[in-house]
């Protein structure tokens, strides 16, 4: 699940759920319609994500190329225990920055 968040400089993107092939370009295309638009200041919120895949974590790199060639980041606020575990392990917890909230994560742009 996704739902979005206009705020003035940043979207707001909250995901639940679990994220695995069955259902990662549905993520990604929803997320690419955002960076397609111009609105490339994104704060994902990963709190509500019970499982994350390597489908969702190339999704998660694909749209941080795409965010950064448009000027804009990608920032992550509030990864569950289960994803904070599986971006470390992949190695991609230093290519985001990770916030405890939405608040620090969209103050932080």
């Amino acid at each position: 699940n996704l739902s979005v968040e206009s705020l003035k400089r940043v979207e707001l993107v909250t995901v639940s759920g679990r994220v695995d092939s069955s259902n990662a370009s549905q993520f990604e295309s929803g997320l690419k319609d955002l960076t397609g638009k111009g609105r490339n200041s994104l704060v994902l919120n990963l709190a509500g994500v019970t499982y994350m895949s390597s489908a969702g974590l190339r999704t998660l790199v694909s749209t941080l190329k795409d965010a950064k060639r448009g000027g804009g980041d990608v920032r992550l606020a509030a990864p569950s225990e289960r994803v904070s575990e599986v971006l470390s392990l992949a190695g991609l917890d230093s290519l985001f920055k990770v916030f405890d909230d939405d608040t620090a994560a969209v103050g932080s742009y």
